[in-house]
């Protein structure tokens, strides 16, 4: 069987929480419609407009559905929500077959299905925003800080974010101080729920502080250096020509940061040991060749018609001529 969603990261996700299991199989129309061209991430709304011609009800979108009984229109609403799911799938995949890309498509979705298996098992504490540039031991901090707000928020059943925003936690981490007069001077734990969490947040950082130093996660650069800077700008601009080119949505492909990480690589500075996300499978089949040309000078970019959709052309570089015979030489 064959499950559709639309942008259904977290519906997978939940999935794996409850039994430890993903769909075998999972078709997003959202991925699918940004590799045959179609903005990336689009709405469901947009997506049933673009593709089918259809308007999509908008009703209850701000409906309270954890009340029960649901009413007849909150019924009535989750099923129009899903009618047209498998029409649109139908569509899209039509597309990507006309298009030659159901291979891309199949790698995309076992690799989402992945990233969404490790997103739950790994170092998700890496994700809060705002970390780059804390050093090992405020990493442990960080990394302790999650696992009281996690548990805090599994046992409230509510986002995480609404136990402790990100920047909270990253400035506790900073601070690397367990003193509770410490904790609740810091604006924004005012709240009265807060307040009675501080000694279980003050043994969170301490936690972090008392860490071996084995057990310390290794620091991010904060700042990358100014040339992978300006590379990363000039190469993103020649990743969305190649996309609009190729008729796939730049956002499904990759993000300025990725281009970055795609420079550390192919100049030998990428810490990991697994390639970047532009160094592997269909990304790099689609972008690989065309920005090793611009990297290593054999190809440009240049302005070709300010007014068009794509404005930017790429054109290949003539190797300089030989150095001819000096003059007066015998």
């Amino acid at each position: 069987h064959e499950v559709i969603v639309h942008a259904g990261r977290g519906e997978l996700a939940f999935c794996y929480r409850s039994t430890g299991a993903l769909p075998a199989q999972v078709f997003d129309v959202q991925i699918a419609a940004g590799m045959v061209g179609i903005e990336y991430p689009a709405s469901y709304g947009n997506l049933l407009a673009k593709v089918l011609g259809v308007a999509s009800a908008k009703r209850e979108t701000r409906t309270d559905w954890r009340r029960r009984p649901l009413s007849a229109r909150q019924i009535a609403y989750a099923l129009d929500d899903i009618r047209h799911l498998a029409p649109l799938r139908a569509a899209l995949h039509a597309r990507l077959a006309e298009r030659g890309r159901l291979g891309w498509f199949a790698e995309e979705m076992e690799a989402w299905r992945a990233e969404v298996v490790a997103s739950l098992s790994e170092e998700r504490w890496r994700r809060v925003s705002g970390n780059t540039g804390l050093d090992p031991r405020s990493l442990a901090i960080l990394r302790e800080l999650w696992k009281w707000r996690q548990s805090v928020a599994e046992r409230r059943n509510c986002p995480p974010r609404r136990v402790l925003r990100d920047d909270l936690l990253v400035e506790l981490a900073r601070r690397q101080s367990a003193d509770i007069g410490q904790i609740r001077a810091l604006r924004g734990l005012e709240r009265g729920d807060l307040k009675r969490q501080l000694p279980r947040i003050a043994a969170a950082i301490q936690r972090g502080l008392s860490a071996a130093p084995a057990e310390l996660p290794p620091a991010v650069p904060s700042e990358p250096a100014p040339q992978l800077a300006v590379l990363g700008q000039f190469l993103f601009s020649a990743l969305g020509t190649i996309c609009r080119q190729q008729g796939i949505s730049p956002g499904l492909v990759g993000t300025p940061a990725d281009v970055r990480d795609w420079v550390l690589y192919r100049t030998g500075q990428w810490p990991r040991p697994d390639p970047p996300l532009l160094a592997r499978g269909w990304r790099a089949t689609l972008v690989g060749a065309v920005l090793d040309d611009l990297l290593a000078g054999r190809l440009a970019l240049r302005v070709a018609d300010p007014n068009a959709d794509a404005p930017l052309r790429f054109e290949p570089v003539e190797p300089p001529a030989p150095p001819g015979p000096t003059p007066g030489a015998d």
